[in-house]
């Protein structure tokens, strides 16, 4: 356990969150502009999870030493990966769904006013695909069915890593 609750004070442990977040990303790109899979409006809302997840990593990198910039990378964490899993499993639900045609979902992000990312940065959040399409696979399972494995990692991950810290400085 004290293995874990140091975790959070080494840059590398940071980095290795930023790393495996942005290769993510990266992956999603390659999806989209190399195999030529549109993204849904679920895909951009877990593309965006995902960012929270690498900017928690930069800034756990670079704030880890600190109470304040673990507390904010902790935060983002959080917030990136259980985000993440629950649009994943609806994602997995709307395409599961015996009439999918029934549970579409929308055609343009609803990303805050004051923050409409679809239109400042488009070659990463414009969703142009359909949330019922499944046109990719690996070991038989979609790419939400996979999404939910890896926010599921990054979640108890992150509640690993929490519990054993609280646990350290007995708060728990």
């Amino acid at each position: 356990m004290n293995f874990l609750s140091h975790l959070t004070t080494n840059k590398n442990a940071w980095l290795l969150l930023f790393i495996t977040a942005l290769a993510l990303e990266f992956s999603a790109l390659y999806f989209q502009y190399m195999m030529g899979l549109k993204p849904c409006v679920m895909c951009i809302y877990q593309r965006t999870a995902m960012w929270s997840i690498v900017l928690a990593g930069v800034i756990g990198y670079f704030g880890c030493s600190s109470v304040f910039g673990r507390i904010i990378a902790y935060g983002l964490w959080a917030t990136g990966a259980i985000w993440g899993l629950l649009i994943a499993m609806e994602h997995v639900e709307m395409q599961n769904a015996t009439m999918s045609f029934l549970f579409g979902c929308e055609f343009v992000p609803n990303f805050p006013t004051w923050a409409p990312l679809h239109e400042w940065i488009p070659t990463l959040f414009k969703a142009d695909g359909s949330c019922n399409d499944i046109d990719w696979q690996f070991l038989g399972h979609s790419m939400p069915q996979w999404m939910v494995v890896i926010f599921s990692i990054y979640t108890a991950a992150f509640a690993a890593i929490l519990l054993s810290r609280l646990k350290q400085t007995k708060m728990f």
